[in-house]
């Protein structure tokens, strides 16, 4: 076994008027710029959801694959407490990440 440190974000992204999208990812920098710039369509580039409002950071893959799963099966009340708890005033967390 590799004693290379892994990280996996499981992360919700939010537009203006609050849509939601939650993904996964192994580099939470760079998927968050692709959310940004817009590198491909789908839902969150339709919604517009360009802010990192919430995340949270796993050591094992399947930890967060099963977190993802679990939070995509909620409804959106049991994620805006998760949002609530790490950021009540809703601003995007990556913001000074891109200056």
């Amino acid at each position: 076994m590799s004693d290379r440190e892994h990280h996996y974000y499981v992360y919700l992204m939010s537009s203006r008027t609050r849509v939601l999208y939650c993904g996964m990812t192994n580099d939470l920098a760079s998927r968050v710029a692709e959310h940004k710039g817009r590198a491909f369509s789908g839902f969150s580039a339709d919604y517009k959801c360009h802010r990192l409002v919430w995340y949270e950071n796993f050591r094992y893959v399947n930890n967060a694959i099963d977190r993802e799963k679990q939070i995509k099966r909620w409804r959106r009340d049991k994620k805006l407490v998760l949002i609530q708890e790490m950021n009540p005033a809703w601003v995007d967390l990556s913001e000074e990440w891109f200056k």
